[in-house]
Parts: structure tokens; sequence; C-alpha cells
């Protein structure tokens, strides 16, 4: 097997587990990760999104079939969906843990806010300020602390396969 094979063999699967890891962390708390209130402990991989495109593509399939066993499936595919793709791609741009915690945490109220209005009849503002509590908490506060921790160890680099974290340099 030639060398760009084997890392696409290797991509294809680290995509794969992040994916699966998602959903099993998603899935495994269900109570917690859909409905009004939300604290879906899965999202703390969306900062892996900062790292590489990769992880946007894992992440955005992993909630893609976690969304599939949600309650309000119907709505949760394309709404929740699209708001982890938007939220993937624009973390991946940024170079900021914390802004891209933030940004997640910011996309995720609007949109998941927006469908969970129309789905609960809730006013928006209650929508979106929960869902927002929920990515803030997960996201920004518990994932960005343990990101803080392991973007540096050499283990972490290697898994992730980059030899220097993007957003180390600018924070």
């Amino acid at each position: 097997m030639k060398s760009t094979a084997k890392n696409k063999v290797y991509t294809l699967t680290k995509v794969g587990v992040i994916a699966a890891v998602y959903i099993v962390a998603t899935v495994l708390i269900s109570p917690l990760s859909y409905g009004i209130v939300q604290f879906r402990f899965s999202e703390v991989l969306m900062l892996l999104c900062c790292y590489k495109p990769d992880f946007c593509i894992a992440l955005s399939l992993g909630c893609f079939i976690s969304n599939l066993f949600s309650p309000t499936a119907v709505f949760d595919v394309p709404i929740g969906t699209a708001a982890t793709v938007i939220s993937a791609v624009l973390m991946y741009k940024c170079k900021n843990l914390y802004i891209s915690a933030l940004i997640c945490s910011i996309v995720n109220a609007v949109l998941v806010g927006f469908e969970l209005t129309f789905v609960f009849n809730e006013p928006f503002f209650i929508s979106a300020s929960s869902v927002f509590l929920g990515q803030f908490v997960v996201v920004f506060i518990i994932g960005a602390a343990i990101f803080k921790r392991i973007e540096n160890k050499t283990v972490f680099k290697q898994y992730i396969g980059v030899r220097k974290t993007k957003i180390t340099k600018n924070n």
C-alpha cells in the first residue's frame, strides 16, 4: 500500500472513530442531548475542528447520525446538522480556541434555538438562551479547559496529525 493510500485509510478511520465517539456520547445520555435544555457533552469534540478540516467532516457526520435518534429528528436532522456544519467550518477558520467555542455556542443558540421555538412553541429568547447556556458550559468552559491542557501534548499532536497546533500560535 502506498503512503498516500495509508494516509487516506488512516484519515478515514480517524473520521469514523471521532464520528462514532460523538454518536455514542450523544445517544448514551439522550435525555440531556435533546430537547429544550441540552447539555450535549459530545460537543466538546467540536473543538477538534480548530485543528484540521477532517474533524469538521467527522463531527458533522456524527451530529447527523445522532440527530436521527432525536425525538424531534424531522427538524433536528436538517437544522441541528446545519448548525454543526456551519460551526465546524467557522471554527476551522478561526485561530483562537475561545472564540471558536463562542462561535459554536452562538451558531447553535440561533439555529437550534429557532428549531426549538418552532417545535416546542417557546419564545425564541428562552429557546436560544437554553441552547446557548448548554453549549457555553460544555464547549467553552469544559471543552476549552480540556483542550488547553492537552493541545501541546505530543500524543495529542500525533493523533490529530499536526506538529504545531494552529491555535497555540495566537493564544
